[in-house]
């Protein structure tokens, strides 16, 4: 990922947050059938590992588990938003017309060693853990013991355990850091009034942020 210095996300406990609570990650990998890419839930374990944990599961019937070696090198990628910006946001726009479109965003890319986890045990754990997790929300939680246990040993049986151990963790924040902080605050509050909360709030955070840092 080309990755400029102003747009680095280097903390691993902001990156466990991002993956958090956007834990609909693209497992990337390479296997004998060349590149493939899987669209997963994952669960992490930030505290197991040097940088974390991520574990899943797959229909059985995907053959990603056995194209694909036990230790092998592969990427998640966490999206945790994006939103255009036009340039008609930026007030130097409008004096000068010295701005272009761009698109702002905020991702996480998880690098690890993959290993597959065929056992019923460890897959009711992994279920049962996004299970609890997802469900918190929820007015009654779901639970699995509200399914007929013969129903869902079936489909237990169906899917294929998944660990990741994190080896690299590379987060990129794109939110104008770039722009005079006119400009970022007119495109963030702009994105917020069209209803893209979660990066116009971002723009917004980070130019305080940057307005709070005491200048050399």
């Amino acid at each position: 990922m080309y990755l400029p210095p102003h747009f680095n996300e280097s903390r691993t406990d902001v990156l466990h947050q991002c993956i958090a609570q956007h834990p609909f990650g693209t497992l990337i990998t390479h296997g004998s059938n060349g590149l493939d890419a899987n669209h997963i839930p994952f669960d992490l374990a930030p505290n197991e590992g040097e940088l974390g944990v991520l574990r899943a599961h797959i229909a059985r019937a995907n053959p990603l588990w056995q194209e694909i070696e036990d230790g092998a090198e592969v990427l998640v990628v966490f999206s945790a938003g994006d939103a255009y910006v036009s340039p008609n946001w930026y007030p130097t726009k409008h004096e000068s017309h010295r701005q272009v479109p761009t698109w702002n965003y905020i991702v996480a890319h998880a690098h690890g060693r993959i290993r597959f986890l065929d056992d019923e045990k460890v897959v009711r754990g992994v279920v049962a853990r996004l299970t609890r997790t997802h469900e918190a929300s929820q007015p009654a939680p779901w639970k699995m013991g509200d399914a007929p246990a013969d129903y869902l040993d079936s489909l237990l049986q169906r899917i294929i355990g998944l660990q990741i151990d994190i080896t690299r963790l590379v987060g990129k924040r794109k939110l104008g850091q770039d722009e005079e902080a006119r400009d970022i605050h007119g495109a963030g509050n702009a994105l917020k009034a069209c209803g893209k909360h979660l990066i116009g709030d971002a723009m917004l955070a980070q130019l305080a942020g940057k307005q709070e840092t005491p200048q050399g």
